[in-house]
């Protein structure tokens, strides 16, 4: 009984020590939802040139990934962009 008090206060603390390295990375950064929006604005612009892009699927955000080698957290950006069509 005992274990599972302390089990979860450890599950808890676990998840709050997350969620504060995405805040610490998101401020290292200095990622903005304004941010983000403009630079999802010139990718799509860059690769329109080239392809038609199905703007209603595309995902672009900023992550984070663990490098193992230095035991911290590296931010990402991540993007899913479904092309319909190549540009002739």
């Amino acid at each position: 009984m005992l274990d599972d008090l302390f089990k979860r206060k450890t599950q808890a603390g676990n998840i709050a020590k997350d969620r504060l390295k995405l805040v610490l990375i998101h401020d290292r950064i200095n990622c903005s939802p304004e941010l983000l929006e403009m630079m999802k604005a010139d990718i799509i612009s860059v690769i329109s040139k080239y392809v038609e892009v199905d703007l209603d699927d595309l995902n672009i955000q900023v992550a984070t990934i663990e490098n193992e080698e230095y035991s911290v957290m590296t931010p990402i950006l991540s993007a899913n962009i479904p092309i319909k069509n190549l540009k002739k």
